[in-house]
């Protein structure tokens, strides 16, 4: 398959910049200001965060950037490599960490191009022009030197087409775990109201007095306790909203387990996230993480008068939300803390009211993964069929 340099093939490849005052240059409306979080999944998603200059900005001081319907745009700093096509017709701008290319007369299908930028071909072009500083980003050279396989037009519309029915049902799949992930936070608003206003005039209890034990996980040297096969040993960065993500789950052997009898874990404990970019994110522990240890997060555990997936869904709705649900201040980052958790004000909702709840939400998850299952399966397919486009083997 013919390959050619992406730069010489296209119109146009260019970037924005950032406004030098922000008090100065944005607005609260006018051109809409792109940023690398508005590339998502293939397309420009317009939200409430979006970003607005004013004409004057626009059409002299950022004129290089200005941004034309039909444009592939390409996120080349922090998240590097999504990509979408712009079918807004209206004026926009955008921001350096995003990259413009316009394809004019050039040969290259606009579609064909962006499940180009996904394929192991152009990730790999993409970690060789790296340039590692505190944000990692691709420079507008780099991009115009991408080597990319290029089969006649008829060819690309036909593949590109093959793989956009497989990337529209991994998106559909990812949209309906997304709904039921909001019909859960529905589902608790709608039975206990929110925990911040309080609407149902709940009476509050400390859950210090509602728990038998909130301690702290292991904190302190691990490197001599790992092993590649053993006990489950949770950190921080396993602890997500109302479920446990099994990436990067590390593993401890048994004697190092049994030296730190405080911070087993049991199934239906609670853990709390205490730094970082997890912070103050609570989840339960499932069946499966029975007697497992944990290292850099809070436990609570023996909570007979709380169901535990109730206790979670009020801890991920309240936590930083007013000074009594915050965290101690003690480093840069701040940690959540026994002390501040055992006085977390929670509702005294009725244990039955409780068990209605986690009951719902234990039926919509099972629905929920059921729908994982399937968008793994969908991956699967359209990375199969993604990979083989671009090695020149998807010719049927």
């Amino acid at each position: 398959m013919m390959q050619i340099e992406l730069g010489k093939s296209v119109e146009l490849v260019t970037k924005g910049t950032t406004p030098t005052s922000l008090s100065e240059k944005f607005t609260k409306s006018g051109i809409k200001f792109l940023r690398a979080q508005n590339v998502v999944d293939g397309k420009v998603l317009i939200d409430d965060d979006i970003l607005f200059i004013d004409n004057e900005t626009h059409n002299s001081k950022l004129k290089r950037s200005q941004i034309i319907k039909g444009d592939v745009l390409l996120t080349i700093a922090g998240t590097i490599g999504r990509t979408a096509i712009v079918e807004i017709d209206e004026e926009l701008n955008c921001n350096q960490a995003v990259a413009i290319i316009r394809l004019g007369n050039s040969q290259i299908h606009p579609n064909f191009l962006c499940h180009f930028f996904a394929s192991n071909s152009a990730q790999s072009q993409f970690t060789i022009g790296k340039v590692t500083a505190t944000i990692p980003n691709l420079s507008l050279s780099q991009i115009k030197k991408l080597k990319i396989p290029l089969p006649p037009l008829p060819q690309q519309k036909k593949i590109a087409s093959i793989l956009d029915i497989a990337d529209d049902y991994r998106q559909k799949t990812k949209a309906l775990i997304a709904k039921y992930d909001e019909l859960t936070q529905s589902l608790f608003l709608d039975m206990f109201g929110d925990p911040v206003t309080n609407p149902k005039g709940w009476e509050k209890i400390p859950l210090g007095k509602l728990s038998e034990r909130i301690v702290v996980g292991h904190v302190g040297p691990t490197s001599d306790g790992y092993t590649e096969f053993g006990i489950p040993f949770l950190r921080t960065q396993n602890v997500r909203p109302n479920f446990i993500n099994y990436n990067d789950l590390a593993q401890i052997t048994s004697e190092f387990h049994n030296k730190l009898k405080k911070s087993q874990i049991f199934a239906k404990d609670i853990l709390i996230s205490r730094v970082g970019v997890n912070r103050g994110m609570a989840a339960v522990v499932p069946d499966d993480l029975n007697e497992a240890n944990c290292a850099n997060v809070v436990i609570v555990g023996n909570t007979k008068f709380l169901n535990s997936y109730y206790l979670s869904f009020f801890l991920n709705k309240s936590f930083g939300t007013k000074p009594e649900y915050g965290y101690s201040v003690g480093s840069a980052q701040g940690v959540v803390n026994t002390s501040i958790v055992k006085k977390w004000p929670v509702f005294n909702a009725s244990l039955e009211l409780q068990n209605q709840f986690a009951d719902r939400v234990q039926a919509i998850e099972a629905q929920k993964a059921q729908a994982q299952e399937s968008l793994a399966k969908a991956e699967d397919l359209f990375n199969s069929l993604l990979q083989k486009a671009f090695k020149g083997e998807l010719t049927n």
